[in-house]
This record gives structure tokens, sequence and C-alpha cells, in this order.
């Protein structure tokens, strides 16, 4: 059995995983879904990544998961801590050295997503509904209302300071329905970034809360 320690992205609230974890438990899995300070401008990156390397300890057989933002947090600590496993779960895959301010840019995001929005006949304007809630239960949206916090710009700030990838399994999942990183666009930096190819999943940028069996089959496979 693995241990999966589950890393939130921008809020940082672990309540985003809350559907995943008993289905990996149940399995026989040991789970840390991690909480991030993500409203406190005074933690940023470093701060993240010291969080996480405590909580798995001395741990080994260790599945980092990120969500989103918290690929930037996972390429830190993958320079810290022995891994197993790295899963970049609709993520932002960084560079070395590269800032998470400047991601969006360097990856050209912006006209991938409008691009996929104009495909597919939803609006570019955002807003939460359609490009994070659009899939999601109605019912599992409002209980999540009170774990939902803002995410301070510190966390964009500093440079992602590592300066290879471990020689562990990496993975992609995208999510085939995903608004807000489009799989063709998850897809193409996954080769550019890491030379491998996404692994889709259906669900969209938040597939744990709406797709969380999927997911959690799919990680208790690795």
């Amino acid at each position: 059995m693995s241990t999966f320690v589950l890393v939130p992205g921008a809020g940082g609230a672990a309540w985003y995983f809350s559907r995943v974890v008993p289905l990996l438990e149940q399995s026989g899995h040991e789970v840390i879904s991690i909480d991030l300070p993500g409203d406190d401008e005074s933690s940023g990156l470093p701060e993240y990544a010291h969080l996480i390397e405590a909580a798995v300890g001395e741990r080994r057989d260790v599945v980092l998961v990120a969500q989103s933002l918290g690929g930037f947090s996972a390429a830190v600590v993958a320079q810290r801590v022995p891994l197993k496993a790295i899963v970049f779960l609709n993520a932002m895959i960084p560079n070395p050295g590269e800032t998470a301010e400047a991601w969006w840019g360097n990856t050209d995001w912006l006209v991938a997503r409008i691009d996929a929005a104009r495909l597919n006949g939803y609006s570019p304007e955002f807003d939460l509904e359609t490009y994070f809630l659009h899939d999601v239960d109605p019912g599992v949206a409002a209980e999540g209302e009170p774990y939902q916090r803002s995410e301070s710009g510190t966390v964009f700030e500093a440079p992602c300071e590592f300066t290879t990838w471990p020689d562990v399994p990496i993975h992609v999942v995208a999510g085939a329905d995903d608004r807000f990183f489009p799989v063709d666009f998850q897809q193409r930096v996954a080769r550019e970034r890491l030379g491998i190819e996404a692994d889709v999943l259906p669900g969209g940028h938040l597939l744990a809360l709406s797709q969380p069996k999927a997911l959690s089959d799919y990680l208790g496979s690795l």
C-alpha cells in the first residue's frame, strides 16, 4: 500500500480532496490531505513546501498528488523527500526557476483557454460556475463554500527552486472537461515540459469533486 500526500490548488483547502480520501483509505492506503495557508500574505512557495515536507516526515513510498497551483509546491518538495511517484492533477507544471506568475504567459495559457471556450461554445469570460463548478454537484459545491479562501499573490512571486525532476514515475492527469486548463493544453505542456503523455480522466478542473471514484481508482492503480 502507498501513502498518498494530496496537495490542493489555489486557496489551499484540504477539503478539496474530501471525496477521494475515504475511497483511498477504504482500499488500505494511508492518505494525508494537506491544508495550506492560501490567504496568508506572509506565506508563499517556500512555506508551502516546508509544510508538505513536514507532513511527509520519514515516510517512504509516498505518491505526491498536486492539484493545479499545487504543482509548483510539488516540484520543490520532490527535491527534498524520497517519493514513489508524482501525479500532476490538472496542474501547473513548472520549469526550474520559473515563477507561477510567469507560468501563465510562458505556456500561452490564456490563448488556449479562450480558444477552447470559443470552440466548445461557452463564455470566454471567466466565472467560477462556468470554469470550475460546471460539472460539480450543487450540493457538493455548497458544502465546500465554508472552506473556500482566496489565494494571496505571494506564492506567485517566488521562483520554483528545483534543478531537475527526480528519477521516479511522473504522471499527468488531465480532466477531459477541464475548461480552466483545457485538455489539449495540458497534453501539450506535459509533452513539452516532461516529455510524457497525459492520462485523461472524465471531469473538469475540480475532478476530485466531480469524479472522485475515477480519480481514486486511477491513483490506486499506480
